[in-house]
């Protein structure tokens, strides 16, 4: 359970001031060559103009794309395994969700530093966002959000109905979640809700309705979100204790390391759950080829426990950014089961 800490006042005063500090400097023109945890990528080197819009989106940053693809794609390989098709559309699905999730993400990522505008103001990782250091006005945000939203919204309207349903219900999720760490210890779950909303969008773009193996699937993504976020949220330990932001990383503490193993072994068995029913009667080759993508996304959330350290933030930014390569693990085999399928029917 949590430990309440009380807050420190000579600490929440040198922390503002240097927060006012980092904000200052923000507005020179250094600051918008880099951002504190800048990635040192083609974004730092953009036109300064470019700069503040394309940080807002995180385009710098394309992990979070990638986890909030990859949920995506594993329902589509999964929902073609169902039943043997994989035609042209099907490849449209797959470049929609693509350019859908780069668009949502930086959708999201501009609606959570609106909503965040104070609070990252407060933490040394995040004052010189777009946003808190004064590169870009509210107002100016709120416009380059819609802007992403509607070009998102094109793609997902060339898919079915019930497809379209489901992306506008995913919304609801989005808006709430930067809200969840002021009301709940558990955040990542909701970001987990939001982010693996592709497990149900994959499979009822390719079918045209749900059924109960995405929904497992979905399961299984949110305690992979539960897993990979509560060690991203260890980076931010100490600032969220001091301005009172709640994490499953705080919640967790010294053990958080057991708690990543529930969350590893949940992910691994919902997943597995869903791939077993998705090829259950397909034939016992296809069947355990499929059956290899859990095992390998098991194997990399071993890896990572193995190399967790609470203390040490690059190991923290590299393990959580690692989780692309297990999500892609997933993608791999499943891709294996399917082409061995079709090539049995053809």
């Amino acid at each position: 359970m949590p430990r309440p800490e009380r807050m420190v006042y000579k600490e929440a005063d040198l922390a503002c001031h240097r927060n006012r500090d980092m904000r200052s400097a923000a507005n020179t023109p250094e600051a918008t060559a880099a951002v504190a945890d800048s990635t040192g990528n083609w974004v730092d080197r953009a036109p300064l103009a470019l700069r503040p819009w394309l940080r807002l989106s995180r385009i710098d940053r394309p992990i979070g794309t990638w986890l909030l693809l990859l949920p995506c794609w594993w329902s589509l390989l999964l929902a073609a395994l169902s039943d043997g098709r994989f035609g042209w559309f099907d490849l449209w699905i797959a470049v929609g969700c693509a350019i859908g999730a780069l668009l949502m993400r930086g959708a999201g990522c501009t609606w959570n530093d609106i909503t965040d505008r104070h609070i990252d103001g407060k933490v040394a990782r995040t004052a010189l966002r777009p946003i808190p250091s004064g590169q870009v006005s509210v107002r100016g945000a709120a416009v380059w959000m819609a802007v992403q939203v509607l070009i998102s919204a094109a793609v997902l309207f060339t898919f079915n109905i019930a497809t379209v349903a489901l992306g506008v219900l995913a919304l609801v999720p989005v808006v709430v979640y930067p809200f969840a760490k002021r009301f709940t210890w558990w955040p990542q779950a909701f970001l987990g809700i939001a982010f693996n909303w592709g497990a149900l969008v994959g499979w009822t773009a390719h079918t045209g309705s749900l059924g109960w193996q995405p929904v497992v699937l979905y399961l299984g993504g949110i305690a992979w979100t539960l897993f990979y976020d509560t060690i991203y949220a260890h980076q931010d330990f100490e600032d969220d204790a001091l301005i009172g932001v709640k994490s499953t990383a705080r919640l967790f503490g010294d053990d958080t390391p057991r708690w990543l193993a529930i969350f590893a072994a949940l992910t691994v068995a919902l997943t597995a759950i869903a791939t077993f029913g998705t090829t259950l009667g397909a034939g016992a080759a296809i069947t355990f080829v499929a059956l290899l993508a859990p095992i390998a996304l098991g194997g990399h959330l071993i890896w990572q426990m193995r190399r967790f350290d609470a203390k040490n933030s690059a190991v923290l930014l590299r393990l959580f950014r690692a989780n692309r390569d297990a999500g892609l693990l997933f993608v791999l085999f499943s891709a294996c089961a399917l082409a061995l399928q079709l090539i049995h029917i053809g």
